[in-house]
């Protein structure tokens, strides 16, 4: 979510919610809709940004220390945005144990001293700042972030270390706890600047990650950095000391050398932090084309009227006229393979190649009517020639997905749908170029992969509300799973009245629907968030920004590719 301060404290920004000067009854219906979707996450985000909750809070206050959200406010530039990630991780995932509001960690991509930052700071108002399985995939997709992007990285520690209670789940795997400490290294190895400021208790194995960094500074009376704490200390060896002695930031400043400096506040530690981010010198970058930006000329406020939330036929060129600079947008084979568009474009001054499936009914040169929203024999092998002419030429892809799957039936696999799905699903996911995907729609099976989705490593990858993400649509699924389940059930000898399997059917659709939605998929950190479709311009050009930092490019290799 992108995020503007005023007054050190961060709210969103949902700006240019303008009503067009032309409407009619469908656009009304589409846009009240949109914007109840809007209500409802905002409320959500509320939530969210309470953290551990008022009490926890207030803790804080005591002992003169600011919130995770506080800290990012004040330490990142108040002109530029602040592009929130994983806000909804850990959503509804662990009500039994009192929950882990942002995924006990307040991250995303903002600018300090002028310089694009990747920023994570530990909520120690949610449990102690403790680790859940989901804060470790936060950590870890925040990290990949700063290396795909070569942006540095500033840590804001505050943590008790992992909790506890779910230490299996979060310690000894490969995509848990102790990556992050690999990542540390291979960053370093990298070159990318790492910086650290203890602000709370580093504990145990988290005790590495500040000491694994270029540089660690401390907060003293807050700040500290152990193995093991005073009490486990007494119950180890039997030896009494207090936690300044231990760990403090005199202790580790002018004893043990482990810190570099030490500061009295939090603000005198960030505003070093912000000195050091503007000495850094100038790396080369990838060199995408970028002239002077310039508005969509197609009012951005009509997103909202013209997606259809019922599965309705739509233009999705009127979508990306109002993405793009301009609303300039010049189509790749526009007559050939018509349900994805493909094109190019601006976006805030940045060449991009877009991909974007078509949602209206088209129809073919030979009199055939194709369904929008699928993708067919022709759209595959246009979108697949398509993305490696954007690899040729070094323009990032943007993706805009609401693909229902792959034509199915004896036409479409005579034809060699399969081989020619491949064929795109191959360019995809040997595409070198940064791609950049926005779900605004359906992202269905199959389509899901051809489109970019989560498996194929978008740069990023965000929802708009409107969203579903799952394997087949709800009504083919709960009638598949249905089928399935009453099966079984005849096969054990159980006769199923018709009022039984509708209910279990309703039982199916609810269940499948609440995983299909986007707040679902962002719990888990399928999509890096959840955003107001107006921000799309905004979190796009964002990631091209931070794209262009990386120079090194792969020759792009395709393997055996089906033709």
């Amino acid at each position: 979510m992108i995020l503007i301060k005023y007054n050190d404290e961060p709210i969103l920004n949902y700006i240019c919610q303008i009503t067009p000067s032309k409407m009619n009854i469908e656009f009304n219906r589409n846009e009240d809709a949109m914007k109840m979707l809007l209500s409802d996450m905002r409320k959500h985000l509320q939530k969210i940004y309470e953290g551990g909750g008022k009490k926890a809070i207030e803790k804080q206050k005591e002992k003169n220390k600011l919130t995770a959200r506080q800290r990012i406010a004040y330490l990142t530039d108040q002109d530029k945005p602040f592009i929130e990630i994983g806000a909804f991780a850990g959503y509804k995932m662990y009500d039994e144990q009192g929950g882990c509001p942002a995924g006990g960690t307040v991250a995303g991509v903002g600018y300090v001293s002028g310089r694009q930052c990747v920023i994570l700071a530990n909520d120690q108002t949610v449990k102690a700042g403790a680790w859940f399985p989901i804060t470790g995939k936060k950590n870890l997709r925040m990290q990949e972030i700063a290396m795909e992007n070569h942006l540095p990285v500033i840590y804001l520690v505050d943590s008790a270390g992992v909790f506890l209670p779910m230490q299996d789940e979060i310690f000894p795997d490969k995509e848990h706890f102790g990556r992050i400490f690999y990542n540390n290294a291979r960053m370093s190895a990298m070159g990318i600047t790492q910086i650290a400021a203890v602000m709370g208790p580093c504990v145990a194995g988290g005790a590495y990650l500040p000491i694994m960094s270029d540089e660690t500074l401390m907060v003293e009376g807050n700040g500290s950095i152990f193995l093991a704490g005073p009490y486990l200390v007494k119950a180890a060896i039997g030896e009494d000391i207090d936690t300044e002695t231990l760990g403090g930031a005199n202790t580790h400043t002018e004893i043990s050398g482990i810190a570099d400096y030490k500061f009295k506040t939090e603000q005198e530690c960030m505003d070093h932090i912000k000195r050091i981010i503007s000495m850094l010198g100038e790396k080369e970058k990838a060199g995408f084309d970028r002239i002077k930006p310039a508005l969509p000329k197609k009012d951005p406020g009509e997103l909202y009227g013209l997606l259809p939330l019922e599965g309705k036929t739509y233009d999705v060129v009127d979508i990306i006229a109002r993405i793009v600079d301009n609303s300039e947008f010049e189509q790749f084979k526009e007559d050939y393979g018509k349900t994805i568009v493909c094109g190019y474009g601006r976006i805030d001054g940045w060449a991009v190649g877009i991909v974007a499936n078509q949602r209206k009914i088209v129809k073919t040169r030979k009199g055939e009517m194709q369904l929008g929203g699928v993708i067919y024999n022709d759209s595959a092998d246009k979108g697949a020639r398509f993305i490696l002419n954007c690899n040729q030429k070094k323009i990032p892809l943007v993706f805009l997905q609401d693909v229902t799957g792959f034509m199915v039936g004896s036409r479409s696999e005579h034809a060699g749908i399969i081989k020619d799905g491949a064929k795109m699903v191959n360019a995809v996911a040997n595409s070198v170029v940064p791609k950049i995907t926005i779900i605004i729609g359906n992202s269905y099976g199959a389509g899901n992969y051809a489109m970019c989705g989560k498996a194929y490593d978008p740069r990023f990858i965000y929802a708009w509300p409107t969203a579903k993400i799952a394997v087949m649509g709800g009504d083919q699924a709960a009638k598949t799973l249905l089928q399935i389940q009453v099966n079984a059930m005849k096969s054990k000898g159980q006769v199923v009245k018709p009022e039984e399997e509708q209910k279990l059917l309703s039982e199916i659709i609810n269940r499948y629907e609440l995983q299909t939605t986007p707040y679902y998929a962002a719990a888990r950190l399928w999509v890096d968030d959840i955003i107001d479709p107006i921000q799309t311009r905004t979190v796009i050009a964002e990631a091209l920004a931070a794209s262009n930092n990386n120079p090194h490019f792969p020759g792009i290799k395709l393997g055996v590719f089906q033709v």
